[in-house]
């Protein structure tokens, strides 16, 4: 998600960036697995949630997701875990105008008690359970069918063929139109994969964590499954707005920064190379660091969707720049040579949440219901 509440980015001469004067919707869409989307798509995590900012005003948040429904955006991302539950709702009526016109995807998988909207820490991928979420989703959201479902966490207590088999069954009966996963382990992939095609994975990915090209971006090109990418710039690293004097202790609610390792005062000081790069690439192409951060992105593979969240206006105008910024493939080669040399310091999720990314589901059982 973006950077600093507040925090105002500017361009590399110093003044606060502005979109050109009549800003026109963003060109272009991307396959994302079986669906077509815009080439940037929105996360909307950050808007109630009060994990980077505080919970914002509804009535604006609503008209953010219209400006950027107008700018050409058709993928908006949310959770019933975001909230819980009052991310979805206010997805649901921001998007409700623009049924058919937009894609939404929403997640299971986390163990909330539905009496008192607290998660509990735990995961949830029964099939009864996946049953209950989708049709609350489905009330929440104001739609018919969900356009993606993601498990949100593999369940080291759930077979994933029970899990992909539940979703299977929610797309037979007209309420899913595609099933997703996030963070999983690859081998689990390939065995959600044999039972009901996996439309879409979404993992971190950014020039901050690069970990999925040691083998995952390889294995998603073999299997026809698109990326969500999440964190694109770094949970707002790469805007070039933090640095090593930046606090993430604010009065009012708890920023998520504030215990994750590569936000540490060293940590940040450490990382400051990547940010001087993106700062003199801004500087070559006319843009901003975060815009290069999203093109690299863009660059890497066609089916590749960045999900930058935002609560700002004018960040999301910016962010919807990047599209317009190209790279040759001489230029591309440069900066991920010049990125490659850069040693990121810090894990990039506290432990408990680390151990949650890449797990393999348990062996299959042989009656999954």
């Amino acid at each position: 998600m973006l950077g600093c509440a507040g925090a105002r980015r500017r361009s590399e001469n110093g003044t606060p960036w502005r979109p050109a004067a009549g800003v026109r919707p963003t060109p272009g869409s991307r396959e994302l697995g079986p669906l077509e989307v815009s080439p940037l798509g929105l996360g909307c995590m950050s808007m109630n949630s009060g994990n980077y900012n505080p919970p914002m005003d509804r009535h604006e948040m609503i008209r953010l997701m219209h400006h950027a429904v107008d700018r050409g955006v058709t993928y908006f991302d949310t959770a019933e875990a975001y909230g819980p539950f009052v991310n979805e709702e206010l997805v649901g009526e921001a998007l409700a105008p623009y049924k058919g016109k937009v894609v939404i995807g929403t997640k299971f998988g986390f163990d909330i008690d539905y009496a008192t909207g607290r998660r509990t820490g735990g995961l949830n991928s029964r099939p009864a359970h996946i049953r209950r979420v989708a049709d609350a989703s489905l009330r929440r959201l104001r739609l018919e069918a969900i356009d993606l479902f993601y498990q949100h966490r593999v369940d080291p207590t759930v077979p994933i063929e029970d899990v992909a088999g539940a979703v299977k069954d929610l797309i037979a009966e007209g309420k899913v139109r595609h099933f997703g996963l996030s963070e999983p382990g690859m081998k689990t992939l390939r065995r959600a994969h044999a039972v009901q095609p996996v439309a879409v994975v979404q993992n971190e990915y950014s020039l901050l964590w690069r970990g999925p090209e040691a083998e995952e971006l390889a294995i998603f090109e073999e299997l026809g499954i698109g990326l969500v990418a999440w964190s694109p710039i770094g949970l707002g690293f790469l805007t070039g707005t933090i640095d090593e004097h930046t606090r993430f202790d604010r009065p009012g609610y708890t920023d998520y920064r504030l215990t994750n390792p590569l936000f540490t005062p060293e940590a940040l000081r450490a990382n400051m190379p990547l940010v001087h790069l993106l700062r003199d690439w801004a500087r070559r192409k006319d843009s901003t660091p975060a815009q290069i951060a999203l093109a690299w992105i863009l660059a890497q593979r066609p089916w590749i969707v960045p999900i930058p969240g935002t609560t700002n206006p004018q960040h999301l105008d910016e962010n919807l720049g990047a599209v317009a910024v190209e790279f040759t493939p001489e230029e591309l080669r440069e900066l991920n040579a010049q990125a490659g040399r850069v040693v990121v310091h810090g894990e990039r999720l506290r432990k408990e949440l680390l151990v949650m990314s890449g797990r393999e589901a348990p062996p299959p059982t042989r009656d999954r219901r």
